[in-house]
Formats: C-alpha cells, sequence, structure tokens
C-alpha cells in the first residue's frame, strides 16, 4: 500500500477516550497513524482516500493498555493448569477449573502418568489457590500421592508461594534444619511442602528450571502477544524480568518482539533481591536500553517489590493486620535495600513500579519516595503503587502531593473478594480494597490491571470489576468504591498509557497517535455493566496492522 494513502475505517461507533471529540463513525489510518477521526462524509474529504468496510458491523477504541501484565504467562500453557476456574488459553482453548482438592490431585495424577518414566522429569503445575478449599491442604502429603519418586512442584495463583512433595524437598536438600524464612514446618519440624516468597520458593529452583513464571521463551512471548490480540490489548508489560542483564539473555525479547510482533511490550527489569544486578549497575545497562527500544520494544524501566500476597499472608499489613490475628507478612527487601534501589534508579531518570499489596508495604514506599525526592528533586516521574490494595485515602493524598501514580488490582474484587471480606481482613476493610473512586477523589492518576498469569489477561472483564465491585457470590464490595464505565475504560486505555510514559502515542484515537485500536463487537458504553466482561473481541490494530482474535476465529 502507497505509505501515503489513507484507509477509513467506518465502524458502529468509534470511542475515542478523547474528551474533545468523544465519539465518531469512522477513523482515518495512513500508515501507522491516525490521520484523522469523524463522520465518514468528512474524512472521505482528505486527499488519497480509500474506505475499508472490515469493521463497519463493529466498535472500535483505543486498543487498552495493560500496566501490568508478565510476558511469562504465554508459556504457563505448558504446565498443568490447576486453578479455581475455567480459564481460556492464547490458542482458545477452554481448561476447566477444579472444584475440588480431590479434582486438582486427580488431574495432576492424569498429568504424572504421561511424563517420561525418568522420575528425573518433574511435574509442574500452576494456579492452585488453597484459599478457596477451606479445611483441606495441597502440601507434601497430598502431593506425594501423585509422586513419590518424581518432584512435583506447583505454583499457587498469586505467584508467592509454591507447594512441592517430598521428593523435590530432598532434591532440594530442605529439612528441618533448613532455616529459611518462608520455609513452613511442622509441630515437628519437618517442612509441610509449603514454600513462601523469594528466599524460599528458590530453593527448589533448579526443579522447575529457573522459576515456573520465569520461562520466557521467545515462544511464550508470542503466545503472550496472541493472548494480547485475542482481549483487545495493543500495550502490555512484562513487570519484572532478570533477562536484560545482558544481550545473551534478553535472546528472548529479541527475537519474538520483531516488527510483526501484535503488540508493544514494555519490559521491566527486576531492580533488587532475586539474585538481580546491583542496582547502580543495572542502571547504566537500563539507560543503555532505553536507547536500544524500538516501536514494539520498550525497555529502561523497574520493577520493585516490597511484600507478598495478601490471600497467601504473606502481604505486609498495618494495624489491625490480618483478621485472624497471623503474622504479618514477608518483605521481600529490606527496607534499607528497598531505599537504596529506589534511590538509584529514580536519580538515573528511570520509571519505577513498585509492588505494593499491604498498606504498609505502601506506607514504606510513600516515606522512602518523599525521602528520595528531598534529596533528588524530578520533574513528572511517575512512578507507580502497583496493586495498591490496601492503600488508604490519607496515603492516596501523600501520593498526588508526591506526583506518583496507582495500578489498582480490580480484578482481586471478583476472584477473591469473599475472601478478603470473610477470612483475610473483614468487611470494612475489604471494602476499601482497590480504591478506584478514591484515587479519583484524591487526584491520582490510576490505572486497572490483571497481572497475568495471576488472573486472566482481559481489560473488559477488569473494567466490569471496577464498575459492578462484585464478588463470585454475587456481594457487592464496596459500592462506594465503584467507578462509571467510562472512567473504567479511560483506566485501561489513557490510564495505563500515562503510567507507562506513553500517552503522547497510544491510550486514546488522536491525529498523530499510533494507530493502535481495540476491535468489539458491542459498545462498553451502551451494555449492562455486568456484560461488559462478555463483549466479544473480534481482534486489534497495531500500527495499522490488522491481527484477529484466536477465540473469535474458533467461534
Amino acid at each position: 500500500m502507497d505509505e501515503q494513502q489513507t484507509v477509513i475505517y467506518p465502524a458502529k461507533i468509534v470511542r475515542t477516550m478523547d474528551p474533545a471529540v468523544p465519539e465518531a463513525e469512522a477513523v482515518a489510518v495512513r500508515g501507522d497513524r491516525i490521520r484523522a477521526i469523524g463522520s465518514l462524509a468528512e474524512l472521505r474529504a482528505y486527499p488519497g482516500t480509500v474506505v475499508d468496510d472490515r469493521y463497519a458491523d463493529d466498535v472500535l477504541l483505543p486498543g487498552f493498555v495493560e500496566a501490568h501484565s508478565h510476558a511469562g504467562s504465554g508459556g504457563m500453557w505448558e504446565h498443568i493448569y490447576v486453578g479455581r476456574f475455567d480459564r481460556t488459553d492464547p490458542d482458545g482453548r477452554l481448561w476447566p477449573g477444579c472444584a475440588t482438592v480431590a479434582d486438582i490431585l486427580e488431574r495432576l495424577r492424569t498429568a504424572e502418568q504421561q511424563l517420561p518414566v525418568d522420575p528425573g522429569v518433574p511435574l509442574l503445575a500452576w494456579a492452585l489457590d488453597p484459599i478457596y478449599y477451606p479445611g483441606q491442604a495441597v502440601l507434601a502429603r497430598e502431593l506425594d500421592t501423585v509422586s513419590t519418586a518424581r518432584p512435583v512442584h506447583v505454583l499457587h495463583a498469586n505467584g508467592h508461594l509454591a507447594a512441592v512433595n517430598s521428593a523435590a524437598l530432598k532434591v532440594a536438600g530442605v529439612d528441618r534444619d533448613t532455616q529459611v524464612e518462608g520455609v513452613v514446618k511442622h509441630a515437628d519440624g519437618t517442612p509441610t511442602g509449603e514454600l513462601r516468597e523469594w528466599a524460599a520458593m528458590s530453593l527448589v529452583q533448579r526443579i522447575t528450571g529457573g522459576g515456573i513464571t520465569g520461562g520466557i521463551t521467545a515462544a511464550a512471548i508470542r503466545a503472550f502477544g496472541q493472548d494480547a490480540v485475542n482481549t483487545g490489548t495493543t500495550t502490555v508489560t512484562d513487570l519484572g524480568t532478570l533477562l536484560l542483564a545482558s544481550d545473551e539473555s534478553m535472546t528472548p525479547y529479541l527475537e519474538a518482539v520483531s516488527e510483526d510482533f501484535p503488540a508493544r511490550l514494555s519490559v521491566f527489569h527486576f531492580g533488587a533481591g532475586n539474585g538481580t544486578l546491583a542496582p547502580a549497575e543495572a542502571a547504566a545497562r537500563l539507560a543503555e536500553l532505553r536507547e536500544r527500544s524500538t516501536g514494539k520494544l520498550r525497555m529502561g524501566h523497574v520493577k520493585l517489590m516490597l511484600d507478598g500476597s495478601i490471600q497467601g499472608f504473606t502481604a505486609r499489613l498495618q494495624e489491625p493486620g490480618y483478621l485472624d490475628g497471623r503474622p504479618n507478612g514477608i518483605w521481600t527487601v529490606s527496607p534499607a535495600e528497598f531505599e537504596t534501589a529506589l534511590s538509584t534508579y529514580h536519580r538515573a531518570g528511570l520509571l519505577v513500579h513498585v509492588h505494593c499489596n499491604g498498606d504498609q508495604a505502601t506506607e514504606l514506599f510513600l516515606n522512602t519516595m518523599e525521602k528520595v525526592l528531598v534529596a533528588h528533586p524530578r520533574p513528572d516521574h511517575r512512578h507507580t503503587v502497583t496493586h495498591a490494595q490496601m492503600t488508604t485515602p490519607a496515603q492516596y493524598k501523600r501520593m498526588a502531593a508526591l506526583g506518583m501514580c496507582a495500578n489498582i488490582f480490580a480484578n482481586h474484587i471478583w476472584a477473591w473478594g469473599d475472601q478478603h471480606i470473610d477470612i483475610t481482613v473483614g468487611p470494612d476493610r475489604a471494602a476499601r480494597m482497590n480504591a478506584t473512586a478514591t484515587a479519583l477523589r484524591c487526584g491520582v492518576p490510576f490505572s486497572l490491571h490483571c497481572d497475568t498469569p495471576v488472573t486472566p489477561l482481559s481489560p473488559l472483564r477488569t473494567v466490569k470489576h471496577a464498575v459492578t465491585r462484585r464478588t463470585v457470590s454475587g456481594r457487592v464490595m464496596g459500592e462506594h468504591e465503584r467507578i462509571t464505565a467510562e472512567q473504567a475504560l479511560e483506566a485501561v486505555t489513557l490510564g495505563g498509557a500515562y503510567l507507562l510514559k506513553m500517552d503522547h502515542q497510544v491510550g486514546s484515537l488522536e491525529p498523530g497517535k499510533l494507530a493502535d485500536l481495540a476491535v468489539l463487537g458491542a459498545d462498553p458504553l451502551a451494555v449492562p455493566a455486568e456484560e461488559i466482561g462478555e463483549i466479544a473481541v473480534r481482534g486489534t490494530v497495531v500500527g495499522g496492522t490488522h491481527h484477529t482474535s484466536a477465540v473469535h476465529r474458533s467461534a
């Protein structure tokens, strides 16, 4: 096609997320950019135009921006899914959920029988969610019924804990003498098979080949890209990798994210703990990589992590703590290590997103951020509290004053809302979790995210959860924190783009911006809120190139 030719795409309606022109009849695209937005008659007046009717019966929106996801999710399907709910893989195949512990163990036994006879080949599974099976355990004793010879490793859905069998403990050398925080033990001192957070989970790293979520291959990244197409997502993140340390280790990204990759991938270096580079060395490396970024592969950002999972009881909570009075969670890095890392990356001019599930983690981030900013003022840094699940109104006000952003885990409301109400923090604090309305009132820029593979990539479902705030059982978890569908859509388009410092390029449909669009079967602003998550996604347009959903193809 002639580079100067302008292609006009009429649609049922175009939702631009641009307040100046909120809706239109058609989008005009020239090359990889939006030429104009308007009525069909207006756009036909531009020179050198042709009309392409392929989206005439569809709804066009800006491509969704997922500012907290993990590229390794594309490779998770090489292992056994044992999650509680049905889930669709990037190829469009539906995997049934496991309603009971018996279902989990039976699925693992079936999978074990299909592995090579060699007991050195481990059985790897993921998405275990013990909080859904109260009174029952999935630990070494239960996993030993799957195999006593072969290592069995089952990652929890939250990614912060794992369960392994006795064979795995033996191979890893974990026993009653192991003194590592997070290795859970019975009263007699023998390990239960539960490993909490990185220090403990890393003990079995050689069994999983570097970590089940860390299996970043070119194939996994390509599958992740297809998942993005399936869900209308045109900009995604890999929020926390150790593979940027050298050109050799980052080969999977360079191989997979070519010009024909169906999304824009922003890769964040995991900047402290986990055996990563020292912050000063990493900052210099990231500054170099930032200059090597392309239109599809962006580098030069940092992810730090302070605490763990609320439903895994490893998040750090302020008073009054967990509902049942159990001990507080685990710092994944020490406060001193965190301050050194944040200060170093901030002074280097890098963007930093920090994992904070509990409000105590948010408080530490805010206190450290204030200290760093006083010493090293920097405009428009956009450092972000990611997850922000228990961030309080007072903390949101401080975030606004410090120029910070929030990426809010709205999917938790549905996936674990009932458990937060009944088990982790109680109804009062649960109603205040994932506080999007509070963020709006306090003037904090925010987005909404899925953290795939923790929950499925699906911005439309994320929008629904922020609007309805309904749990699996149908309860409303904090009606006063509901936001409108339009506000939620803005959060997963322009909001995510702002948090990634890409809002000048993507996030809304405006002349001169990249031609990144989501192609939907219905208008999210014209259906009941409960139905937003079920809207069919036909595919995406990325830089003017069309991509078809695998789910749509198989439907």
